[in-house]
């Protein structure tokens, strides 16, 4: 029989999703690894979706999305940060993981290569690796905040490199990137005529400073913003999500969507437009519930002399296991194992983060606090001496 496509057979595994599974045998596990809310998706949203199912929202839409849904987007992106967005540059897809693979899809030819953040979600390899283009690493270092170097961007770009991936605020390190930094960024795309594809889904998740948009500062269109509900307003199972892009690239993704998903729910839709033309107590209550959790157990680390990152927005914490002194692919699992603690392993983030553990911090307080001490408890019990 013909062999499946080696894209596809050969990709790395996810770790934080073979955590999930390793864990769910566990029944009083504590489970800090799952990037999700611990709260429903507030009621004005869901009621929203109830009425959408009453007043017919149950059949296929716009490839790009409902035109209210787009509306209600750009209102809300010009609102906020100040772009001058029209209707026509709103791609709306199946959770933004589609809008980045949409995107991807429609920039990036197979044996094209992608410059990507190491650490990053696992997801950005993967999707680069199944269309047949090759992931080229950047490494973000903590002394530099997790930020991208230029200078290493330049040692990596070839004649091949199509693109850059970028992601602010980041999963998993937590960095926010600063309007000098964007400009650098979009300096460096330019100077070499790379597209940029700029991974925001936690964009109103920030602790320190502000989020900025590099399509704020993007006068050439080569930047393709990525944007969803899930995060923000705790609706990961509505899966929706969204590309902001120059019209042109738009026009090629409403052609290629078609065959990927047609469109997305139309119900979903609806939920998501009453998430953006509402209230946004929510997502600031949330914010404020993040940082006041991020700064409990960041004390908790240090006062235990146990290395973390205090991150400047996201709801994720890395925290440096490197004194455990265990191999890199058996941290996550021993500490499952003999604590009960899932934990996301750095090292399905890449290889400059293999000695850490990603935590989340979107879990009930008592488990956060007692799976935080716990860590500490098995660095203490493994740290070298």
């Amino acid at each position: 029989m013909k062999a499946l496509s080696q894209s596809c057979v050969t990709l790395p595994p996810h770790g934080v999703r073979e955590i999930m599974v390793r864990s769910a045998g566990i029944p009083d596990a504590i489970h800090l690894e799952v990037g999700e809310p611990n709260v429903d998706t507030p009621p004005h949203i869901r009621q929203a979706a109830v009425e959408a199912i009453h007043g017919g929202y149950t059949r296929y839409t716009h490839n790009l999305g409902l035109l209210s849904l787009r509306e209600a987007i750009v209102r809300f992106l010009n609102r906020r940060y100040g772009v001058d967005l029209e209707v026509g540059q709103i791609v709306v897809t199946s959770g933004a993981v589609t809008a980045l693979a949409l995107s991807l899809i429609v920039l990036v030819e197979p044996g094209e290569e992608v410059l990507i953040p190491d650490p990053s979600w696992p997801d950005y390899e993967q999707k680069v690796l199944i269309q047949g283009a090759i992931p080229r690493r950047y490494e973000l270092k903590p002394e530099y905040e997790f930020l991208p170097v230029i200078s290493e961007l330049e040692r990596l770009v070839t004649r091949k490199t199509k693109a850059i991936l970028i992601n602010s605020p980041g999963n998993p390190t937590g960095a926010v990137f600063d309007e000098g930094k964007i400009k650098e960024i979009l300096a460096f795309a330019s100077g070499h005529d790379l597209y940029v594809i700029s991974d925001e889904v936690y964009d109103l998740i920030v602790f320190e400073g502000k989020h900025l948009c590099p399509m704020s500062y993007d006068d050439e269109g080569r930047v393709v913003s990525i944007f969803g509900v899930s995060k923000n307003y705790a609706m990961t199972g509505w899966r929706i999500g969204y590309a902001v892009t120059p019209l042109r690239i738009a026009k090629v993704m409403e052609k290629a969507i078609e065959p990927l998903i047609s469109c997305a729910s139309a119900i979903s839709q609806k939920a998501a437009e009453a998430a953006y033309s509402g209230p946004q107590d929510f997502v600031e209550e949330m914010c404020k519930i993040y940082k006041d959790r991020r700064d409990r157990v960041f004390d908790i680390f240090t006062n235990a002399k146990v290395k973390a990152f205090k991150p400047k927005g996201t709801f994720y914490m890395l925290v440096d296991l490197s004194e455990a002194g265990l191999p890199p692919g058996e941290i996550a699992l021993r500490l499952l194992e003999e604590e009960g603690v899932a934990v996301a392993p750095g090292n399905t983030f890449g290889p400059s983060c293999q000695r850490m553990i990603r935590i989340s911090l979107a879990t009930e307080d008592a488990d956060l606090i007692e799976g935080a001490h716990r860590v500490c408890r098995f660095i203490e019990r493994h740290r070298l001496h």
